[in-house]
């Protein structure tokens, strides 16, 4: 394991009672143990395929990279069409490994195509789509785990016909690339009627765990990223979160600590990187975190309401627009800071002698400002007495990032089994999509649209 975790600032020892105490840790090494049994023991069962995930068969991976190499060579656009893990799992990942400005780099320099996310149907987007990408060179790769989202569904029914328009039906079912669950959902069976090249996801890898198999290899191969490292450095992480000593544990002790602060009021869950090429794992991260342990009822049926909101901020640049609310604010937060020891450039801020002042920064590195930026923050917190902990990568990699993603996932899985609720269904956000589904007309849920209709709207509290 290449990461390293620093607690100390969870501990009484650095924030006095806000902290938890060894002595609280010790007594609840059952707990732990307990929750570690859950997750361990089905591994690879169920909704925990995504452990397995690291382990592809490499005879699997030699396909798919040199499938997606011949995508690369061709593709001037590659467009990911998906929602939800199906979006920020791969988003996440190439915003960290990718060159910053990707997409604004000359073909040469890029050696991929251009990327493009599209996770939203506003309409307005769909068009700035067309308008920027060229059809006849452009490849996209429709992502869903049901086959049956709409969001997805909406924008694959527009852009193929768009493609279909300006190459002809041949050459368009060439363009299109699908990943879904086998033998399953419309998504399936629409393109086994097509002909496109179709990707599978395991049954019981749910979309938010879904990143390390190909809904995240087949876009990071596509442009370029190493996807054989990204599942090594998973690899790694998932044998340091088979220890059953949580010293030796970091995503069970983080979730411990986590839990607790949970239960002492701490509702809102920060994640702040300091990099700017790790800013979308605030957006995968909470999507994981939120979706699993936001849980009305837990695993014997009793209303406990558990969860943890996740928010999102970003180092330097929310020091100046939210860590004043954290610093002095309620104590209802955990922030969790991510931290890089090496960047892959050094940048030195200019020594000019015509500029009176600024002698402090003359000379320095832009790496030595953003680190004492961070160094700063978390002392000013902990002064605070605010709960923190922070996660550090010794440089952004394909292994750092596979191993932090594994973390994140398994760190959830253990804090669903400490809380006792099903960190793997999520029947809130199933109500929403059968509302969806009923205002839309589709057929079969007139139930449900009368149901949303008859839902009592007092008129005299609309403006």
């Amino acid at each position: 394991m290449k990461l390293k975790f620093d607690y100390n600032n969870m501990m009484e020892s650095a924030i006095g009672g806000q902290g938890v105490t060894d002595a609280q840790v010790k007594a609840e090494l059952p707990r732990m143990k307990q929750a570690f049994d859950t997750v361990t023991a089905n591994r690879g069962k169920g909704w925990q395929e995504w452990t397995e995930l690291p382990y592809t068969p490499e005879e699997e991976l030699t396909a798919m990279i040199k499938d997606c190499e011949e995508v690369r060579a061709a593709a001037e656009s590659f467009v990911v069409l998906g929602i939800g893990g199906s979006a920020l799992g791969p988003l996440s990942a190439a915003t960290a490994l990718l060159h910053f400005r990707h997409n604004e780099l000359p073909r040469e320099r890029r050696n991929a195509p251009k990327y493009y996310i599209e996770d939203n149907v506003d309409p307005e987007r769909m068009r700035a789509l067309l308008d920027v990408i060229d059809l006849k060179t452009a490849y996209f790769n429709v992502i869903t785990k049901s086959g049956e989202t709409s969001e997805t569904l909406a924008q694959f029914l527009t852009l193929y016909a768009a493609l279909k328009n300006a190459l002809g039906l041949a050459e368009a079912k060439k363009r299109v690339i699908v990943t879904t669950t086998l033998g399953k959902g419309a998504l399936y069976e629409i393109a086994v009627a097509e002909g496109f090249k179709i990707y599978g996801v395991g049954k019981g890898v749910g979309g938010r765990f879904s990143v390390l198999c190909p809904v995240g290899l087949v876009p990071l191969a596509v442009l370029g990223v190493d996807i054989r490292a990204l599942l090594e450095g998973a690899r790694d992480m998932a044998a340091v979160c088979t220890a059953v000593d949580g010293a030796k544990n970091p995503a069970l002790m983080t979730a411990y600590l986590q839990v607790k602060a949970m239960e002492a009021g701490k509702n809102v869950s920060v994640m702040m990187p300091y990099a700017d090429g790790l800013k979308c794992m605030a957006d995968f991260y909470g999507q994981l975190w939120g979706e699993s342990l936001g849980k009305a009822v837990d695993l014997s049926g009793k209303t406990v309401y558990a969860g943890q909101t996740p928010a999102k901020s970003l180092g330097v640049t929310d020091q100046h627009s939210q860590i004043q609310l954290y610093t002095e604010g309620p104590f209802d937060k955990v922030v969790t800071f991510i931290a890089v020891e090496n960047f892959r450039v050094s940048e030195t801020i200019t020594d000019d002698p015509s500029i009176a002042g600024c002698e402090f920064l003359k000379g320095r590195t832009f790496n030595e400002l953003i680190t004492a930026e961070f160094q700063a923050t978390r002392f000013a917190l902990a002064k605070a007495k605010r709960s923190n902990f922070t996660v550090t990568l010794p440089e952004v990699s394909a292994h750092t990032v596979g191993e932090l993603l594994m973390y994140f996932m398994y760190q959830t899985a253990f804090a669903g089994a400490l809380l006792n609720i099903d960190a793997y269904n999520q029947p809130g956000v199933e109500e929403g999509k059968k509302a969806t589904f009923a205002l839309m007309g589709r057929k079969g849920y007139e139930d449900k649209m009368r149901e949303v209709m008859d839902f009592p709207v007092n008129r005299e509290y609309v403006i």
